[in-house]
Parts: C-alpha cells; structure tokens; sequence
C-alpha cells in the first residue's frame, strides 16, 4: 500500500520544465515499449506533446492508450508487473530520472475515466493538495478553491455548500470535482482518459469548453474511444492500433486525408 505524501515531502520543490520555445515540445517519447510481465502492450511508440496543445489519441479498446498515460505519470512504479522501456522527456528532463515523484505528479495531473472523489467535503478535495504543498492560510486556499472550481466550471453550482461531502454530488459535477482537485496542483501537463465515460451530454460539453480555454495556461493529453470529440478538441490526434502508434499529424488531417487505411477505418466507424 502506498502511503500518501507527507507535508515535508509534498513541499519540496517541483520539477520545473524548461523554459517554453516555439518549438521545443513539452513531451517527447521515443521507442516507448511497455509490458505487464510477459505480454506486451505497446511497442515502439515515438510522438512529440507540444506546450499548450491539447493532444488527443484515439484507438479501439486494448490499443494501449491508458498504458501511454500511466507511463507519463509513472504509475508503473506502482502497478505490480508493469515494465516500462525506452525514453520520455518532460520539459528537457529524463522523466524516469526525476526523484521526487510527488513533485513530478504536482506538475502531471490524472483525471481518470470515472470520479474518483476523497471522503471530504469540497472545500477539502481541493484544497488537499495545497494544503499538502505547505500553503496553510485560510485566504490563500479560499482563493484556490473558488479559481480551480471556477476553471472546472461548477464554482456556480457549489459556492453555496462547500463544506458538503464531494461524494453527495452527482457524477457530472463529481468529474468535473475531480479536475478541480487536479488543477489545484497547478500542473503544467493534464492528463484526461475518457474523461466523459459516466457523463451527461451536457456537462460533456461544458468539460470541452472549459478544457478548449485551459489550452491557454497548460497542456492537454485526452485519450477517447469517442473520435468525434478528439475532432472537437485536439490540435492533433495519434491513433494506436495493436499497441503501436499507427501515425500522428494535424486532426482535421488524420480525419479527411490520414497517411493509413487503418486510421481512415478506424474513424469512420468500419471497426472497433
């Protein structure tokens, strides 16, 4: 069992990634290969996240999208029988030779397929993490907490019973809780998969809007096996297949002329 960070711990300094270019990409990945034991999951896999993009990657199930987003958290450090190989830079740095993991995960924040809220109320889901990271005073977190639930667009809903269990909400504004909770950490990279999955279609929506103005102040990597919403939201898309990365470019390009037949099926609904 992993025990949760200590306030010692939690404070020490952030991986900070290397000042932004124009050109230099948030994350690189070259030869990325990834296992549970014996079977293989994705292999080969190179692709550029560049600084303020949202990038999106679709693929039928068992194509090794979840697999690509734990590799960018390290989850494997946590996951019995996961090996991860090849290289992944975040910000210029050797992702794997970063020693404070804590700090890493403040800078990639994980918003996972269902919510996944803390027995607090929703003051506190938010304000956890600052709290852990050594911020203590009152007027400081208030101002967190109204600016995170303001960004996750749900600040309207729930201003007037903060101090009610996040638990009781239901499981839209719970997402949408749980990208609160995310972005109190003031990452540089958010990482959705299926962020959608047990949400409405309206709140679906206003999750796309939200995040379509996030663009500005951080990065994005969306995994969906809803293509249409890659096409809405997505600078650029890859498509996995097999657990290999089949091709990556411009998502309006991947959806009207992709490089592969493969892709060009996959999107227009002829399998998976």
């Amino acid at each position: 069992m992993v025990s949760e960070p200590t306030a010692a711990t939690a404070a020490a300094p952030a991986p900070a990634p290397a000042p932004a270019t124009a050109t230099a990409p948030l994350v690189q990945v070259r030869g990325l290969g990834i296992r549970y034991g014996n079977r293989a999951v994705l292999q080969g896999v190179d692709l550029d996240v560049r600084q303020h993009e949202i990038f999106g990657i679709v693929g039928p199930a068992n194509a090794g999208k979840t697999s690509f987003l734990r590799a960018l958290n390290r989850m494997d450090e946590f996951t019995p029988g996961m090996k991860v190989d090849g290289a992944i830079t975040f910000g210029g740095r050797d992702l794997r030779t970063i020693k404070n993991l804590y700090a890493l995960r403040r800078r990639i924040g994980v918003v996972f397929p269902l919510p996944v809220g803390l027995p607090l109320s929703i003051y506190d889901n938010v304000a956890l993490a600052p709290r852990l990271a050594g911020i203590g005073k009152r007027a400081e977190l208030d101002q967190i907490v109204e600016r995170c639930l303001r960004r996750a667009a749900l600040w309207d809903e729930v201003k007037d019973r903060l101090t009610s269990l996040g638990s009781l909400l239901s499981g839209g504004q719970q997402q949408r809780l749980t990208i609160a909770r995310a972005l109190s950490q003031d990452p540089v990279l958010l990482l959705l998969d299926e962020f959608s999955i047990a949400v409405d279609p309206v709140t679906t929506m206003r999750i796309e809007e939200m995040l379509k103005e996030l663009r500005q102040e951080l990065t994005i990597v969306l995994v969906t096996n809803l293509v249409q919403q890659a096409r809405r939201l997505a600078d650029r898309t890859a498509f996995f297949l097999g657990g290999r990365c089949v091709e990556v470019d411009r998502t309006e390009t991947l959806f009207t002329s992709a490089a592969d037949q493969r892709t060009t099926d996959y999107l227009e609904g002829r399998f998976g």
